[in-house]
């Protein structure tokens, strides 16, 4: 990853998100601490490194999490990994269970999610009851009001002034809470998840919707992956009654401006090429290779109702039927990672696509081949693996922020795969010139998608994966970091950074 400079920001750093940069577990040989993964916690981790004082508030989400940090009385304490110091302050809280349920489980997932990914079925739901009402204000309004309390507590022992990255969903409420308190901090927060145009939110009543609009516009900076979510964003303020510039993506509030701002994530190129160099490789090629076809398709995925797992199954099973010749010789790969097992519509949709799975294997498969190889419990290892192989890799997703897995694949393909990826993604704004374009809702044109990328002359699909890894390798992680940085500068009255070498 590209050296992030400590000149790209000024003070100290508070970062706020659900899941800190590690989880902590206790087994027979004494505690573990297991690094976090993604890009977040890649580049945030980087940029620590740069910083005399940098401090994670995040929630204690194990059983040992919650040891960590009465261990500590509640406060920071400097992060180690097998025995290696981060560069990082971390502080966990521990929440009432009965409020991180109503946070959690009932209002940030799946009431926002859904909204914030158009998956809500409103012909039949949501309703917005008692139960709802009661967990917005006794679950999600107390926890942001917890992690509000924690940031201005630090704020305060660095003198009243700090940068504040405030990250997702979860967490809507605490800039207006935390610049209440603390008037001189930069505010900034980031939305990993799409944001929908503004008649989605009116699913919300009004005093939810206004509370999450409202929440937000205490920050300085509110980002998103895509130009298109920060429009939709100064939409929804526009709906408000505020003075909103749809060029310049500002808010006008009188005594101050709020801009929105789009930096598309990136992954950190190094990180994931070592791996897929790694001796760990071996057996699971090994495998790989004996069991696949002529033609593979992979999925890799989270089993996600956003993902549209099913509908990329019905589209090869549309395949399979316009195309006969290709039975026996195509295997569509799908390693899915079981997902918010505690949600009921998630459960249900995972049923869903086992069965799926099962009507497509018997109508289309043979003694000696299943069309649909189903993998629920793989790890990283055997995706990095799959990556190196896939002749197609299919991003069908309904809406996504970004999605890290279309840049992960292109880097360490060695097949000349050929992206397939959904309009509807974050991802696509970067790389879909080089794609196959997939039309979510359209099975059709999704299985024609996939037979012109299965059928492509081998040097087109080369180009197009090459174009594709220059595009990632030239917007990583940290360039991700560091544009955000400075903005936040600039408007910190400070004279920006020159970019860092990538």
């Amino acid at each position: 990853m590209a050296d992030l400079s400590g000149d790209d920001v000024q003070g100290p750093v508070i970062v706020v998100s659900n899941r800190g940069p590690v989880s902590y577990a206790c087994g027979e040989g004494g505690r573990t601490a297991e690094r976090g993964t993604g890009g977040l916690v890649t580049a945030l981790s980087g940029l620590a490194r740069h910083l005399d004082d940098a401090v994670w508030i995040c929630a204690a989400l194990t059983d040992e999490d919650g040891v960590v940090s009465r261990e500590h009385d509640g406060g920071a304490f400097a992060l180690d990994i097998d025995g290696q110091q981060t560069g990082l302050q971390l502080r966990m809280l521990e929440l009432d269970p009965d409020a991180q349920h109503k946070f959690y489980a009932i209002i940030s997932n799946p009431m926002l999610w859904f909204i914030q990914h158009y998956l809500w079925d409103l012909s039949k739901s949501p309703d917005i009851t008692t139960r709802e009402i009661d967990a917005f204000d006794n679950g999600y309004v107390s926890v942001n009001t917890r992690f509000a309390d924690s940031v201005a507590e630090e704020v305060g022992a660095r003198g009243g002034r700090a940068t504040v990255m405030v990250h997702d969903y979860h967490f809507y409420l605490v800039g207006a809470q935390v610049r209440a308190r603390c008037p001189d901090v930069l505010l900034h927060h980031f939305v990993h998840i799409p944001w929908p145009h503004p008649d989605a939110w009116r699913v919300l009543p009004p005093s939810m919707r206004e509370a999450i609009f409202n929440g937000l516009l205490g920050n300085d900076v509110v980002a998103f992956h895509s130009e298109r979510y920060a429009r939709n964003f100064v939409l929804g303020c526009q709906e408000l009654g505020l003075i909103a510039d749809l060029e310049s993506l500002e808010i006008d509030l009188g005594d101050r401006r709020v801009v929105a701002r789009w930096y598309p994530i990136s992954v950190d190129p190094s990180q994931i090429e070592t791996t897929a160099q790694s001796g760990q490789m071996a057996e699971h090629l090994k495998r790989l290779t004996a069991n696949r076809r002529e033609h593979m398709i992979l999925r890799v995925d989270r089993a996600d109702l956003s993902k549209n797992i099913l509908r990329g199954f019905r589209a090869f099973d549309t395949l399979l039927d316009d195309h006969p010749e290709l039975a026996g010789r195509t295997t569509f790969l799908a390693l899915l990672q079981p997902s918010r097992q505690d949600v009921t519509e998630y459960v249900d949709y995972l049923e869903h696509i086992r069965r799926l799975v099962a009507d497509v294997n018997l109508k289309h498969g043979t003694p000696d081949w299943q069309p649909i190889e189903l993998n629920l419990d793989g790890g990283f290892d055997q995706v990095v693996a799959a990556y190196k192989l896939f002749d197609v890799l299919m991003v069908n997703a309904i809406f996504d922020g970004m999605n890290l897995v279309a840049k992960e694949a292109v880097l360490v393909n060695e097949n000349d795969g050929v992206l397939a990826l959904s309009e509807n993604t974050g991802a696509y704004e970067e790389l879909g010139a080089f794609a196959v374009t997939l039309h979510p809702f359209d099975v059709q044109q999704q299985a024609d998608a996939l037979f012109a990328a299965l059928t492509m002359e081998r040097r087109e699909r080369r180009e197009r994966r090459l174009a594709c890894a220059a595009i990632v390798r030239e917007n990583t992680v940290a360039k991700w970091l560091h544009e955000q940085m400075l903005d936040l500068r600039h408007l910190g009255g400070h004279p920006p950074a020159a970019p860092p070498k990538n």
